[in-house]
């Protein structure tokens, strides 16, 4: 970590590790929302890190703690809201969290 805040190097953060991440510290280390979301906007703005559409990754761990759901579900909440785009699903909770809604 070091040496990508020293710009010797480019750390690139993935969509889908920030998940993992989520789900490891959730629900195996039992780590409450509010703090996962903490380190990871500390991670995923941090010098030498590219995180993978940040400005979803860091609104979705927003949503995640604002509104209790899982991060998978305020990721796509906060990319299509981002985008303007709808949310094909059956899950009526989408709404919640400010999504347009396809229901299926």
């Amino acid at each position: 970590m070091a040496r990508a805040q020293r710009g010797d190097i480019l750390l690139v953060l993935p969509v889908v590790v920030v998940a993992e991440v989520v789900w490891v510290l959730g629900r195996y280390h039992a780590y409450e929302r509010s703090r996962i979301a903490l380190g990871l906007r500390e991670l995923v703005t941090a010098d030498g890190i590219a995180a993978e559409g940040a400005e979803d990754v860091l609104d979705a761990l927003a949503l995640m703690v604002d509104h209790s759901v899982d991060f998978p579900d305020a990721y796509l909440a906060a990319a299509a809201n981002r985008r303007g785009d709808s949310v094909a699903t059956f899950d009526a909770d989408f709404r919640k969290l400010g999504a347009k809604v396809v229901a299926l």
